[in-house]
């Protein structure tokens, strides 16, 4: 090895902090969003078939937790979520699931009005094991609010709500240790 070889970085990743987007993160990556700084401390992965991919992030800042859902289909959605009860609903959802195969094409929560735009059957990846899964969306009449209500084996539900929100909203976006 000659004095010069010391210095030759050797199979070395560059990191280009101008090049990260937020498709791109996955767990224990860090970003700014509405003026405080976000750590995404677990993602899940959602196949939907047919190669097309999403991901949900939780995220803390030390005080709030929220998801962060991130969608590449024919545009990027962004949504930033907050689990509810399935309970806190007007309509019974898991009855009238049970009744109909469907949730109803309208629910109102928290005085919005949300219309159901889409249905998909899927799998959301668990650590090593993937779970079969239904997801419905509703969105609300200006297209800044959305509600999803998810399906896991019969009887069990799980429900979200929040905004919908651009990717520019989203900066610094830095890759974080790993827990």
């Amino acid at each position: 090895m000659g004095i010069f070889d010391f210095f030759k970085k050797k199979d070395v990743r560059r990191y280009d902090a101008t090049d990260v987007r937020v498709v791109d993160m996955e767990e224990g990556y860090v970003f700014d969003y509405d003026l405080s700084t976000w750590t995404v401390s677990k993602t899940y992965i959602y196949d939907w078939g047919d190669n097309f991919f999403s991901k949900d992030h939780k995220i803390t800042n030390g005080k709030d937790t929220y998801y962060l859902s991130v969608c590449d289909d024919d545009e990027l959605e962004i949504s930033l979520l907050t689990k509810v009860r399935i309970s806190s609903f007007e309509v019974d959802i898991p009855h009238y699931i049970k009744e109909n195969e469907e949730p109803p094409r309208r629910i109102t929560y928290e005085g919005v009005d949300y219309t159901r735009e889409s249905g998909e059957a899927g799998y959301i990846n668990e650590g090593d094991d993937w779970e079969e899964m239904m997801s419905w969306t509703y969105y609300d009449i200006d297209n800044k609010r959305i509600l999803c209500i998810e399906q896991f084996d019969e009887d069990e539900f799980e429900a979200s709500y929040g905004k919908l929100i651009k990717e520019y909203e989203i900066s610094n976006i830095l890759p974080g240790n790993r827990n």
